[in-house]
């Protein structure tokens, strides 16, 4: 049968049949989802790994040198920071404290660690909505505000709840919205630098138990306009070096470099990424090879009457370009309700952007083409007086 008159070969060979189209474009949406669920969770790794580090107010760090990353629990004394403040630039120096906190399901009574977050609340060290406009109930003792995108498991977290943090009471005084990330996955919880104490004294060494005279990392602030890489060049020469400085942009990327060269799971989310790319181009082939069989006689008829074998390559492209939009659409839009639902039940940072949109769509579109010059090969190959003769 001929295509009507002016309707594309390609176009018709993949719309004749309503059902293998159907069943193609959901071969081509699967492939798709595949890649972006699991680029998803690669790009949450690195985004919530980062998203409080990003968060805080200060474009200088100090840290202990031997803190290689977030993570990792060393301090130092707190009078660097002092020093620190009587350079030329800067304008502010705040405390930042962190620790991991056993917190009991009011409900359930079983105990989940969360990442506990302290400063002084007159300081505006992290300036979310929740925690500018609950700073004086944060002075309060025994009080904190917890993450409203901690797991579930947490427990009730409507301000008013009473329970127990690291085996003493606690009450919350409201929430915050920050997310988990992998190495703290149930949550965050904030408290005041006093309750710190309460809570947390025994972490201190014997002599400083009942102050807070070492600190997990200082944050810098610096005049507006002013040069901030030469700031933190001059306080690497002048400050001892029992402390590092980086920017708070050195101290991201130092965070991610972690997490994407010491860690399997970037490597596996990167791996699950490419065998989504690999299944798409298996699906496609399958797809395109069954629709080149069916029309070979066509295809050698083409072959005879003079097409040449590009001719013939650039039909079976062009089927492929037209499920690239028509799978790429219905894939994009279930990831993004996944990507929601993720989100809202792990509290882990996935984000949609078009960077990553685009990047999906250039493999998807390189998915296709693959697929599509392969299952032309045999058509190239083969000779129409063999078609024909038999």
């Amino acid at each position: 049968m001929l295509p009507p008159r002016h309707t594309p070969l390609a176009w018709f060979n993949l719309t004749h049949e309503k059902r293998r189209l159907l069943t193609a474009v959901a071969g081509v949406s699967f492939a798709v989802l595949l890649m972006f669920i699991f680029q998803g969770f690669e790009n949450a790794l690195y985004d919530s790994q980062v998203q409080l580090l990003k968060r805080l107010n200060g474009e200088i760090l100090i840290v202990n040198r031997l803190k290689y990353n977030m993570f990792v629990p060393e301090q130092f004394a707190r009078r660097r920071l002092y020093q620190a403040q009587t350079f030329e630039g800067v304008v502010a120096a705040y405390p930042f404290y962190t620790t991991t906190g056993d917190w009991k399901n009011p409900q359930t009574k079983t105990i989940r660690p969360l990442r506990v977050i302290a400063f002084n609340p007159d300081d505006p060290v992290l300036p979310l909505p929740g925690i500018l406009q609950n700073r004086e109930a944060l002075k309060l003792p025994w009080t904190a505000l917890i993450d409203d995108q901690s797991r579930s498991e947490v427990g009730p977290i409507a301000p008013g709840t009473v329970t127990e943090l690291s085996e003493q009471q606690i009450r919350l005084v409201g929430t915050f919205s920050l997310g988990t990330d992998f190495a703290s996955g149930n949550g965050n919880v904030v408290i005041s630098d006093q309750n710190f104490l309460r809570y947390f004294a025994n972490l201190a060494p014997e002599e400083d138990s009942r102050t807070l005279n070492t600190v997990d990392i200082g944050l810098l602030k610096v005049a507006e306009n002013a040069d901030v890489d030469a700031i933190a060049s001059a306080l690497r020469q002048q400050l001892p070096q029992d402390v590092a400085v980086w920017t708070k942009a050195e101290f991201v990327q130092k965070e991610l470099s972690y997490w994407q060269e010491n860690t399997a799971i970037g490597f596996v989310f990167s791996l699950l990424t490419t065998m989504g790319f690999f299944v798409g181009i298996i699906l496609v082939y399958q797809i395109l090879y069954t629709d080149v069989a069916e029309h070979w006689a066509e295809y050698a008829t083409l072959k005879a009457i003079g097409y040449s074998n590009f001719h013939l390559l650039g039909i079976v492209l062009q089927e492929s370009v037209i499920l690239v939009f028509f799978g790429f659409v219905p894939g994009f839009f279930i990831s993004l309700g996944l990507y929601s639902l993720t989100a809202s039940s792990t509290g882990l940072l996935m984000q949609m952007t078009w960077e990553r949109a685009i990047n999906i769509l250039i493999a998807t579109f390189i998915m296709c083409l693959i697929s599509g010059a392969i299952a032309v090969r045999k058509v190239q190959a083969t000779d129409p007086a063999e078609v024909f003769g038999s």
